[in-house]
């Protein structure tokens, strides 16, 4: 089965050896996302909610990049840098699903590249 990168100038460029998310056949795998602000670099961290928004913006745009939106998603998986950010993170991410929520993890890992708060990472299908 081929595979197709996905790219767009509308999410940040990878800040390593990845691409922004990987499709074959009806499936879509986008990596990891943070709060870095498209063609910048700048992390939009004021706070967990900016943090959160920007990052459901950038999947957001590598979904819109492959044809698809947050009703395509099938799995997500969210790194917490604490736990005790849970319920704001939470309370954002549900905002950008209509209520066919896909299927999650949410964990809290020692620490996330740039040192910021959350890390989401997507499954989507066609």
């Amino acid at each position: 089965m081929a595979k197709k990168i996905i790219t767009t100038d509308n999410a940040p460029a990878p800040i390593g050896p990845y691409n922004q998310a990987v499709q074959t056949g009806n499936l879509l795998f986008i990596s990891g996302q943070v709060a870095l602000k498209p063609g910048t670099g700048e992390l939009a961290n004021a706070d967990i909610i900016e943090e959160t928004h920007m990052v459901m913006q950038n999947l957001k745009a590598i979904l819109t990049e492959a044809g698809m939106d947050f009703s395509n998603v099938v799995k997500t998986t969210i790194f917490l840098s604490d736990m005790n950010l849970f319920s704001q993170v939470n309370e954002i991410y549900g905002k950008y699903f209509n209520g066919e929520f896909p299927a999650r993890e949410t964990v809290a890992v020692k620490g996330l590249p740039k040192n910021v708060n959350v890390e989401i990472s997507m499954i989507a299908a066609a």
